[in-house]
């Protein structure tokens, strides 16, 4: 099964001896998370679709690729000659395979799939579609997992400690936290499957999922006690002692289902239905109370204490270091040797890695040179890259992960000349990136009022992008972190921005086939006083990297725009010149002169 066409015959011969009419492969694992571990990458193998997100369903006569519109342009190419089509949706949460499921499925028809892997709420939705459409939904097998022979294993890399000075908060205070949370909501037990979670929580950090400092696990806690599933030998002893002393006890990864089903049976436990899977709660006794909410820990993760704030601060610095050492090499490299988007990455790593606490890239660096960065989530291979060289616009979408923060930063520069169109579009998407960094608002906020802040300069001119403006973002942990979201369609209460979260800004302009745009700093959400209309919040800019003002047309710019940015770029050039020198700082100070 080395080409996609045999890997979806072979699921289709699965199918039918198991009597099933579909297939359905999220981009999903037991903890759902947003990076897979090998193991679970079943979409990707089945389909040979790379981007993080997309749906997959397979029957006996058609394959469909269910993407949104940041893939267009990957699935596309990715998809060609395998057989699969390519599924367009609106946005990463829309469901709209759902109701082609009920389009194409009659009555009696079984549709499959993993329970383990499936979203509890995603299961409800098929289930109240099953019930409408007479369709049969059947989570307890995974067929891919019949046919699929050189799956990889579990991971095997050893979890860590993450220490004090930069865990500021203990491990014991953090348990107290949200156990104190439980208490209110009446609950003896609590299910938490969301590795950032459970690393946050404990205080440890992983290798188990590329670019997230994670480990795959499940951790089930009372009043008391509590127990983390985790495959053997992950904990080494003496971590295993600190837990212990905590009250946190180690059981095996596969005990899980079993712990959840030996729960007393007139007990109350907590769950978070957007968190957890169909499977795993399916194992919780009927006669227990299920409570369901939010997991506290995703409150108490995104709200940054003053203490890791001015970490974070720090490891802004540090990064912003590495990126003038790296700049200053592009710009005399230029013309020199031949450079590509593979060599960004190359570079662009490396000057990180020469930082104070580093540990890996946060993602996986985007590197687009003209119609590449027209593709939002773009990845250059060995097979297909550019050669920077010519004319135009270079996007890098990079971050990086420290022990003291994670970073999540997108610059567009400036290679040989720049046209009045492409500073058209890098100046209105820097006018909306600034309107949001300027915000005053109300706490409480819905996230699409301060998203139209960001567009309202492309509005204006009748161009839109199609993701969202700003995602939450870990303290060395996962570069996406919720529950806070700046974005048109997301607007629950909970997902409200509050003081100490660290939330990415990143309007955009995006033409296919010719150049993108997208300007990214992190800004984090603080206090901003109250004068008797109630609380109100503003924010601080954290990311520190000059913006290329060859790209700008300041015309079209208002002065205070324009002076918005010149204090940017003196705050820079203050905080980086003590942690630069030679051509690093040289470049620093010319990319900081005032406009």
């Amino acid at each position: 099964m080395n080409t996609i066409p045999e890997r979806i015959s072979a699921l289709r011969q699965a199918m039918q001896a198991q009597q099933v009419h579909a297939c359905l492969i999220p981009s999903a694992d037991p903890h759902l998370s947003e990076y897979l571990p090998e193991r679970w990458q079943g979409r990707e193998y089945f389909s040979g679709f790379t981007g993080s997100v997309g749906t997959l369903i397979v029957t006996a006569d058609f394959a469909g690729l269910w993407v949104d519109s940041r893939y267009w342009s990957q699935a596309e190419t990715e998809l060609a000659g395998t057989g699969i089509t390519m599924m367009k949706t609106n946005s990463a949460a829309a469901t709209s395979y759902i109701e082609w499921l009920a389009q194409h499925l009659t009555t009696g028809q079984v549709l499959s799939v993993d329970g383990m892997v499936l979203g509890l709420t995603t299961a409800r939705m098929l289930e109240r579609q099953a019930a409408q459409s007479g369709f049969i939904l059947k989570t307890d097998t995974d067929v891919t997992g019949l046919i699929w022979h050189d799956r990889a294993s579990l991971p095997t890399a050893a979890v860590y400690s993450h220490m004090a000075p930069f865990a500021v908060v203990s491990r014991a205070e953090k348990l107290a936290q949200v156990r104190g949370r439980m208490q209110e909501l009446g609950a003896q037990h609590h299910l938490i499957s969301t590795v950032d979670d459970i690393a946050w929580l404990l205080n440890l950090r992983g290798g188990d999922v590329s670019y997230n400092p994670v480990f795959i696990s499940h951790l089930l806690l009372n009043a008391e006690q509590g127990t983390l599933f985790i495959a053997e030998g992950k904990v080494p002893g003496p971590i295993a002692a600190e837990l212990a002393a905590d009250g946190i006890q180690i059981a095996a990864y596969n005990n899980t289902i079993a712990a959840l089903s030996a729960l007393p049976a007139d007990s109350s436990v907590l769950i978070d239905p957007r968190r957890v899977t169909y499977g795993l709660r399916s194992a919780i006794p009927a006669s227990a109370k299920v409570i369901e909410a939010i997991n506290p820990s995703v409150f108490f993760k995104s709200r940054k204490t003053a203490g890791e704030a001015q970490f974070i601060r720090e490891a802004m610095e540090q990064d912003g270091a590495a990126l003038c050492e790296f700049f200053s090499w592009l710009d005399k490299a230029l013309g020199q040797e031949r450079i590509t988007e593979i060599t960004i990455d190359e570079q662009i790593c490396a000057a990180r890695a020469r930082q104070p606490h580093f540990i890996s890239p946060s993602f996986g660096t985007i590197a687009g040179f003209n119609a590449n960065g027209a593709m939002p989530h773009y990845r250059a291979t060995p097979a297909s890259h550019a050669v920077i060289e010519g004319d135009g616009l270079l996007l890098i979408d990079s971050g990086g992960q420290y022990l003291n923060g994670t970073t999540d930063i997108t610059r567009v520069v400036a290679i040989g000349e720049v046209s009045q169109a492409q500073k058209r579009d890098f100046t209105l998407v820097l006018k909306g990136m600034i309107n949001l960094s300027r915000a005053h608002f109300p706490t409480g906020t819905l996230s699409p009022a301060l998203d139209t802040l960001a567009r309202i300069p492309l509005w204006q001119e009748g161009i839109n992008f199609g993701h969202g403006t700003g995602h939450g973002v870990g303290y060395f942990l996962n570069v996406h972190e919720g529950p806070q979201s700046i974005s048109p369609t997301i607007a629950e209460p909970h997902m409200a921005l509050l003081p100490g979260m660290v939330t990415s800004n990143e309007p955009g302009i995006y033409r296919p086939g010719q150049w993108g745009v997208r300007i990214e700093n992190l800004i984090l959400t603080t206090d901003a006083g109250d004068e008797g209309f109630g609380s109100f919040l503003k924010f601080e800019t954290l990311t520190l990297c000059p913006i290329d003002t060859r790209c700008l047309d300041t015309s079209l710019m208002r002065d205070d725009e324009i002076a918005w940015l010149n204090d940017y770029h003196d705050t820079v050039r203050a905080r980086l010149s003590p942690r630069v020198s030679g051509n690093a700082l040289e470049w620093l100070h010319r990319a900081t002169q005032p406009v």
